[in-house]
């Protein structure tokens, strides 16, 4: 069990998280939403241990991390929304470098990449420069890195980005997997869809505040919901997005008036 107790951090004197507090146990998947600005990355950096909250606390299984950060940190795979990699290392050598430094049994490592990279559709650029890597590739790497010492939780921001359509549904579907295994994950994103269909809670934050925190299935029950988007943009007081779609098309103007200015 993972759990966020009145979590509370400021930047000079700016509030970015305000109380935040949740509960996640194990085999679920709570999705973790906001818009731009809202505290969703500083919260990340608090729950990964990054970053010392200003007040409250993190607890796994009932203890609070900082007691043991190395060891929290051991139990605990995480896809960053920036791949910050070594372009001049191949995917196998990074991979190979991250169970160096969890202290991972060499033999054990080099077997669990090469069966990873199979899976993931990698093998074959197993020893290429990530230089040569593209985003959707790089992202893999993270997410295999992630998963290698079979942590118990897992954190996931925008860990579709750069993603094709099948590396995406491979993804979705591990999600659920791993949640039924009985792993504790946040997945933050900005696709609704995909939260709406793989997460069994959805926790939603406004300018540091959490606006709403429920399961899905209970989302559903109510007469007044749609679809997770539309109740996110409700609670967020999201502008009239299709309105500002059409001004923006008016403001590019026509063609004949630069024909006229030409002339």
């Amino acid at each position: 069990m993972l759990e966020a107790g009145n979590l509370a951090k400021s930047y000079s004197g700016i509030p970015a998280v305000r109380d935040v507090s949740f509960r996640i146990d194990r085999g679920e998947v709570l999705g973790y939403l906001g818009p731009n600005g809202s505290g969703k990355s500083t919260t990340v950096k608090m729950l990964t241990g990054l970053m010392d909250p200003d007040r409250g606390h993190v607890l796994l299984d009932g203890v609070d991390i900082r007691k043991d950060l190395a060891g929290y940190k051991r139990r605990l795979g995480y896809v960053p929304e920036e791949p910050n990699l070594y372009p001049y290392l191949s995917g196998a050598e990074y991979l190979s470098l991250v169970g160096g430094l969890r202290g991972m049994d060499r033999r054990a490592v080099d077997r669990k990449i090469d069966r990873l990279m199979r899976l993931f559709s990698l093998y074959t650029e197993r020893y290429a420069p990530m230089a040569s890597y593209s985003k959707g590739m790089r992202q893999r790497v993270l997410i295999m890195a992630a998963l290698l010492h079979d942590p118990d939780v897992l954190i996931f921001d925008e860990p579709l980005s750069g993603l094709d359509v099948t590396s995406a549904a491979i993804f979705r579907n591990l999600v659920r997997e791993l949640a039924r295994r009985g792993r504790v994950i946040v997945y933050c994103s900005h696709v609704l869809e995909v939260v709406e269909r793989v997460c069994t809670h959805v926790l939603v934050l406004n300018r540091g505040v959490c606006v709403a925190h429920d399961s899905i299935e209970r989302l559903r029950e109510r007469p007044e919901f749609q679809s997770l988007e539309q109740s996110f943009a409700t609670l967020v007081n999201e502008p009239d997005t299709q309105a500002i779609a059409a001004e923006i098309v008016d403001c590019m103007g026509s063609r004949h008036e630069y024909a006229a200015a030409a002339r």
